[in-house]
């Protein structure tokens, strides 16, 4: 047995390994690779698989660390920050989802039970799926991409009570077991009793653990309370899954919760492998091809579905038409607790083999047309906004406000974006006294600027008419300031349309973007990776005491484009600082064409001008120590000076190149 188990673990990491650098190679998800892996190696196709049962304990255990390490990572704070796109987004979403589906199906003829389980299951997302997508795009600070992932939280929150409550519904139907009351006080007394332990007992015994300082014994700790609280749950009619979640949850509140998901993360990710590899091998290739035209039919409308439903939480959440098609296109697919819940419903025996088979193929589908379905989404958003129709029907969705009057200003400043960069740039117009108009599709943003008396504008910037009312044909500047990198270029190329002579500014994440920026009509491009990179290197070499001007040097070479700098091996290492208290000591170069090029030191007058001392030069390889009134400076020399750190920056334009 145990050489059978070895070569199944072989041909699962062989061939999940070789369809996830394929599917890589497409931009799929590895999610989705292993599914399709345990299709290639299952029962229905190659049957590569010798022990299949075996494969089944370790997806079991792949599923309570997925939600055991889930559990660890539950945040309170974290879910208020974005506790409306949670709750009230979330909640419509799911609600929506959940109801049609519930009684599309019970009219279709099935069973009560049965229609609430797909109810469950269509109204989920999958955040593995949409998070990576919108984080490798550049998108997740994204006024949708922050949407989504407020609904994806509440969907994760909500499969919780969705899973606990499938041995409520077998007990409903026709499969027997406990009576529903004698299920649910077993659930409140183990809820009530991990809720003491958490409160009393395991901070104690945490903190116990840990002054061993043996993070062996500190991983074996953890991993025996994930399986012995996902026992216990057992006993109480819950299943393995919902029991490691909830031991997720006893230790999450405590301070030693970081350290335990990092020593879960690796044996999750390696068994969780698993459990999707089992999902594939349940998946008939016979049933799909026999049923082809009913699965196509069922994924076009769980696709709609989802779409709607979700497109219509972003508009009740007050969201811009652009937002409100990426956010519905973003989260239009069937997620990984879903396939947790049908496969314990199918254990429960609420669902028929066929309806798992149809619900495995329609999911798995979903999935694997998400990446290009986000894809897609800026050039099906752009379209409708910019439609005669959608503008006709939805004129404050897809451009603006009917209540906002035109200012009527010229030279002004346009800030697109109100979010950290926004809102500092606002503190220097106002210090400046620069007249600006403000543009923000965030609607609690623009309503407390609104408050404080901004001029701010609710909209979407992609669109014409946005641009127009905030005044771009007569506008000086326009600075971009959003996180969305596609948005942000539609917006460049409409203003230097609407108005070639403006000087545009634009913000974005990568390096990559700056070229792509500019060929579309940015004059400015500030790159946070490349900015974040100057003041990391200018913070270690100020430590060191590098001297100021061959700081300032290096960072006026890099800001002029010369990027390769960073790569560049040729500056030698400083040679040691001295420390002496109350005084600064630098080292400066005197550059070609600077100002004390050719001078003495007594026609400069370091010391009664500026209130430095020299105290040595640097000139090849000797050293000129105490240098008097008749040393001359010459390009090259390395000057040492003395002096507060006030006097030496006031007299550092002396040293640079003219």
């Amino acid at each position: 047995m145990e050489i059978a188990i070895l070569y199944d673990v072989l041909i699962i990491f062989g061939l999940s390994l070789l369809v996830g650098l394929l599917f890589n190679r497409i931009r799929i998800p590895p999610m989705i690779g292993f599914i399709v892996a345990g299709v290639i190696a299952g029962p229905y196709a190659l049957s590569l698989i010798h022990s299949p049962e075996q494969v089944d304990v370790l997806a079991e255990i792949g599923i309570i660390l997925l939600l055991f390490s889930i559990g660890l990572e539950f945040s309170f704070r974290q879910l208020w920050e974005i506790k409306e796109m949670v709750l009230r987004g979330g909640a419509i979403q799911v609600f929506l989802a959940a109801i049609l589906t519930i009684a599309a199906t019970y009219l279709a003829g099935c069973t009560w039970n049965e229609a609430v389980v797909l109810g469950f299951v269509v109204s989920l997302s999958s955040t593995a799926v949409v998070l990576k997508i919108l984080y490798d795009r550049g998108e997740l600070d994204s006024p949708h991409g922050k949407l989504a992932l407020g609904i994806l939280i509440f969907q994760d929150l909500i499969a919780i009570p969705m899973m606990m409550a499938i041995p409520f519904l077998a007990s409903m139907g026709v499969t027997g077991g406990d009576p529903l009351y004698l299920v649910l006080v077993k659930d409140l007394f183990l809820v009530a009793v991990l809720v003491a332990v958490a409160k009393w007992v395991m901070p104690w015994l945490l903190f116990q653990v840990a002054r061993t300082r043996s993070s062996e014994l500190f991983l074996l700790f953890v991993i025996s309370v994930c399986f012995s609280v996902a026992w216990l749950a057992s006993f109480a009619g819950l299943s393995l899954a919902m029991g490691a979640l909830l031991a997720g949850l006893i230790i999450s509140e405590s301070e030693f919760s970081h350290q335990a998901i990092g020593r879960i993360v690796p044996f999750r990710d390696i068994f969780t492998a698993f459990f999707f590899v089992s999902i594939g091998m349940l998946l008939d290739v016979g049933f799909f091809l026999g049923h082809i035209w009913i699965v196509l039919f069922f994924l076009a409308i769980i696709l709609l579905l989802k779409f709607v439903t979700s497109a219509t939480a972003a508009a009740i959440l007050g969201y811009q038409m652009r937002t409100i098609i990426l956010s519905g296109i973003a989260l239009a697919q069937i997620g990984e607790f879903s396939f947790i819940i049908s496969r314990s419903a199918l254990e429960f025996g609420i669902l028929s083999h066929d309806v798992y088979q149809t619900f495995l193929i329609v999911a798995l589908s979903t999935m694997a047309i998400t990446p290009f379905f986000i894809a897609s989404g800026p050039g099906i958003a752009g379209y409708i906004c910019s439609h005669g129709l959608f503008q006709r029907l939805f004129p404050a969705r897809c451009q603006w406000i009917p209540s906002e009057r035109k200012l009527a200003r010229s030279g002004h400043l346009v800030i697109i974006g109100y979010g950290v960069n926004g809102q500092n740039l606002v503190k220097a117009a106002k210090l400046g006294g620069i007249s600006y108009t403000i543009i923000d599709m965030n609607p609690d943003s623009v309503r407390k600027a609104k408050r404080e008396g901004e001029p701010i504008i609710y909209g979407d910037a992609t669109t014409e008419g946005v641009l127009d009312h905030a005044g771009i044909d007569t506008a000086r500047i326009a600075v971009v300031a959003i996180n969305d990198p596609v948005a942000t270029r539609r917006i460049i190329g409409l203003c230097r349309q609407k108005n070639p002579g403006i000087t545009l500014i634009a913000r974005t994440r990568y390096l990559i973007e700056v070229p792509v920026l500019r060929d579309i009509g940015a004059d400015e491009v500030i790159p946070e990776e490349f900015e974040t990179s100057i003041e990391i290197f200018t913070r270690v070499l100020q430590a060191y005491s590098v001297p100021s001007d061959t700081v300032q040097k290096l960072v006026g070479e890099i800001r002029s484009g010369s990027y390769e700098a960073l790569r560049s091996t040729s500056t030698s290492p400083p040679g040691p600082s001295l420390d002496i208290p109350g005084m600064e000591v630098r080292e400066l170069t005197v550059g070609d064409g600077a100002p004390i090029a050719g001078k003495t030191l007594g026609d400069i007058l370091l010391k009664k001008r500026y209130g430095v001392t020299v105290l040595a030069i640097r000139r090849g390889g000797a050293i000129i120590p105490h240098p008097d009134g008749l040393c001359a400076l010459h390009p090259g020399d390395e000057v040492v000076l003395t002096g507060t750190i006030e006097k030496i920056e006031a007299s550092l334009h002396l040293f640079l190149s003219q």
